[in-house]
């Protein structure tokens, strides 16, 4: 039996991508349905009408916050699969467009092609999709969304290729009902999956120094890797936190099975957000280019010999 795969929509936004390449990886899946917000996605996998896909990372601008918060809080949904996308834009406008003023995307859009809205000086909208400004845009509007926006919506292409980055790619998170996830994880067992790896959210319940490193010292000695680590305020109570990684494991594997129990155990909230299978990440070195401005890094091999610099006080403020 295939599922219908929710995404935010309209056609041709990168969501829309991601949900037809997951339609063609995953045995079951089948119509992708275009839906007008995330909550509408959350809402047709909670009420059982198929599963949805969702915006999860970009190597540019990192988390999709919002569908990460949607996530930590849904009652009976959880992540199965995860789909990489190529993300490029390309600034597309009316035929016989008036005077340019406005540009018009998702806000991770307009975060990724800064520099030409600057160039081209125009206010900055945000739109619920970058297939949503193109399908919406008027005459006095830039909109920044995938090419194939173009033919869809009967589009000018004004320039290609207007991100700040070349490279960028957004991972897509394939959601379902808890019980359907497993099966599906069960699935990928069965036809020869040995690697996962899994996005865990931890709430301390207790506060004072080493609450955090306590956690962490749990994942270290289980001899897990951890290729992830952020926070999340828990809304309305300050200074109170929610801690969400991602494991280079799965949760019935026992090292981590080990972990949750303790967690638990230790009166902790915990919570399985999403389980896929383990994706190759090329591993390069950080190169010096790499590296924000300022900050100290000590170019001696032997490091304990290395001399501190007058600057380095300033970048460490300690003096």
């Amino acid at each position: 039996m295939t599922v219908s795969l929710h995404y935010l929509g309209p056609q041709g936004s990168f969501t829309h991508q991601a949900a037809s390449a997951a339609a063609e990886l995953i045995p079951d899946g089948g119509e992708c349905i275009a839906e007008p917000n995330v909550t509408a996605i959350f809402n047709a996998v909670a009420n059982g009408d198929g599963w949805g896909v969702v915006a999860w990372e970009s190597n540019i601008e990192g988390y999709v916050v919002p569908n990460l918060d949607a996530l930590i809080d849904a009652e009976d949904v959880a992540g199965f699969a995860r789909v990489s996308v190529d993300v490029a834009f390309d600034a597309l406008v009316r035929p016989g467009h008036g005077d340019l003023t406005v540009v018009r995307a998702h806000p991770h859009g307009l975060a990724q092609c800064s520099k030409f809205i600057v160039e081209h000086g125009l206010t900055a909208e945000p739109s619920s999709s970058n297939a949503a400004a193109c399908r919406d845009i008027a005459s006095d509007e830039v909109a920044l969304g995938p090419s194939i926006c173009a033919g869809l919506y009967g589009l000018n292409v004004l320039c290609k290729d207007v991100q700040d980055f070349d490279g960028a790619v957004t991972d897509f998170l394939v959601l379902a009902p808890r019980e359907q996830a497993r099966e599906q994880l069960a699935q990928a067992e069965s036809n020869g999956v040995v690697e996962f790896e899994s996005i865990v959210a931890f709430i301390p319940l207790s506060t004072g120094p080493g609450v955090l490193a306590d956690l962490l010292d749990v994942i270290r000695d289980a001899g897990l890797n951890m290729t992830s680590f952020i926070s999340r305020p828990i809304k309305g109570h300050a200074g109170t936190y929610s801690f969400i990684a991602t494991l280079d494991a799965a949760p019935w594997q026992p090292q981590f099975k080990t972990v949750l129990s303790t967690v638990a155990a230790h009166g902790d909230w915990v919570k399985t957000l999403a389980v896929y299978p383990r994706r190759e990440r090329p591993n390069p070195p950080v190169s010096a280019w790499m590296l924000p401005k300022g900050g100290v890094r000590l170019d001696s091999a032997d490091v304990s010999g290395a001399r501190f610099e007058p600057d380095d006080d300033r970048e460490l403020l300690w003096a």
